[in-house]
């Protein structure tokens, strides 16, 4: 077993495996599984993803109305050819977006690592698939190379906002999903570590601040953002740029930045848009 990202990459050296494959060997391992029931599973995982962004773009609503209807519009918008961003990261902020509306509206969702930043991971995979024409065995990689990063931050930091705000849900969604798509377009395992430690630490000091606690405002925005965050930094990541701190410096250093960040800043809803005057009023609205 891996305990952190230079054990990861020394392990795909030794196996001489990419880093989907390695994970799915320490899942082997641990689990006493088949390597086919193991997949299986993660296909399961991947349905679940797929159907949450087919639901979110037909278009959903918060019980609250707070969140729903905007992955649709920004899906519009890029149907319009005038995105100033590129289709490619347009689609992955807007199939984020439809993901954490659908777990607003409390549909099905697959929480990765959180249910609060279910949404960047797939709206990477999703959006890149096509282009890269990707088949689903290369998709279910794509979710094994990402939970490689993940439960390495779960082990040595924290995947909790209520813990170490968002920088450790969406951050470390961003760092999964910009690692795999990585290896998804043929990089290394190094080019992965670059891209995860790249995308985490653009998200560095991100502070959870739902209003009226909800994961809904501010957090289906974020969500698009990580992704758009983990699409550029993929990318630089390939262009054969590196992250000048190495990977595991970048997770410890989002560990420590979570530990010192004020509580009101951690989930709470005491703080940051939370404690705005708008967000105060639609707390009042929504609870009275």
């Amino acid at each position: 077993m891996f305990h952190n990202v230079t054990e990861l990459l020394q392990f795909t050296k030794e196996r001489n495996a990419k880093i989907s494959e390695v994970m799915i060997q320490i899942e082997m391992e641990t689990t006493g599984l088949s390597r086919e029931k193991v997949r299986e599973k993660m296909d399961r995982n991947l349905t679940v993803m797929e159907n949450a962004i087919h639901k979110g773009l037909e278009g959903v609503k918060s019980f609250t109305g707070l969140s729903g209807g905007d992955a649709v519009k920004l899906n519009n918008y890029i149907a319009s050819g005038k995105g100033l961003s590129g289709d490619t990261i347009l689609h992955a902020a807007s199939q984020a977006m439809a993901t954490n509306e659908v777990n607003a509206a409390m549909g099905i969702i697959c929480a990765n690592p959180t249910a609060g930043a279910a949404g960047t991971v797939p709206g990477v995979l999703f959006a890149i698939k096509d282009k890269l024409q990707s088949t689903r065995d290369e998709m279910i990689d794509f979710l094994f190379c990402a939970s490689a990063f993940g439960l390495i931050v779960a082990n040595n930091a924290s995947i909790s906002g209520a813990a170490g705000g968002c920088q450790a849900e969406v951050g470390t969604a961003s760092g999964m999903a910009a690692a795999a798509a990585v290896e998804m377009a043929g990089g290394s395992p190094e080019q992965s570590a670059h891209a995860m430690a790249i995308a985490l630490k653009n998200m560095l000091g991100l502070v959870c601040d739902p209003v009226a606690g909800l994961v809904e405002v501010p957090c289906v925005f974020r969500n698009a953002g990580g992704a758009g965050n983990a699409m550029v930094a993929a990318d630089m990541a390939l262009a054969g740029i590196t992250s000048v701190i190495p990977c595991d410096e970048v997770i410890d250093a989002m560990y420590k930045i979570g530990c010192t960040m004020p509580a009101t800043l951690r989930e709470t809803a005491l703080g940051g848009l939370a404690a705005t005057p708008t967000g105060k009023a639609l707390e009042k609205r929504i609870f009275g």
